[in-house]
């Protein structure tokens, strides 16, 4: 867990736990991806350390109640369909994701959380329930609550468990970084 404070303070992405910059910024540069893509690789590690080889089916999460200190940041890995949430450089809680398809992809690098409501319903979609939303784009990619079938089948969210999703929207605040890599 310290190689993941170790890679986020090298890439200079450390300093998103103040933002420097105004909450709609996101970062989806060349070096802000490579950073996000580090910090899911470090974050599956540090799954297995905190959590042991449990294998997730779709739908499944686990949350520990351990002591934690520190800012809030949830590192998604795109490759494994996994969502892990950090309280400082301690890991928290893993869920099974559902994102987006090759033809919707979910975008990738830093993104803090730009907006949060407990019901909202997508206006480009179908008017689609999306419980527990946080918004982490200016085009309506979100973190939310939705079916999970096992594989990437979103317009570009991140789709979680309910109850999951639910525990998340407790636990962080509007420019909570997010940072979303695959390989």
């Amino acid at each position: 867990m310290k190689t993941l404070a170790l890679v986020l303070a090298a890439s200079g992405v450390l300093a998103l736990s103040v933002p420097m910059q105004p909450a709609a910024a996101a970062f989806e540069s060349q070096e802000a991806k490579s950073a996000a893509a580090e910090a899911a690789f470090v974050a599956r590690q540090d799954m297995f350390e905190a959590f042991g080889k449990t294998k997730l089916k779709a739908g499944q999460y686990l949350w520990r109640d351990v002591p934690a200190s520190g800012s809030s940041r949830v590192v998604v890995s795109l490759d494994d369909q996994i969502a892990f949430l950090y309280k400082g450089d301690t890991l928290i809680a893993v869920s099974t994701v559902s994102s987006g398809t090759s033809k919707n992809p979910t975008p990738t690098g830093i993104f803090p959380i730009l907006e949060k409501k407990r019901f909202h319903r997508s206006i480009k979609y179908d008017n689609a329930p999306m419980p527990f939303m946080q918004r982490i784009d200016k085009f309506g990619v979100a973190l939310h609550g939705g079916h999970l079938p096992g594989y990437p089948a979103s317009h570009g969210c991140i789709r979680l468990p309910a109850p999951f999703a639910a525990k998340l929207f407790a636990v962080t605040d509007v420019g909570t970084p997010v940072l979303v890599g695959d390989s």
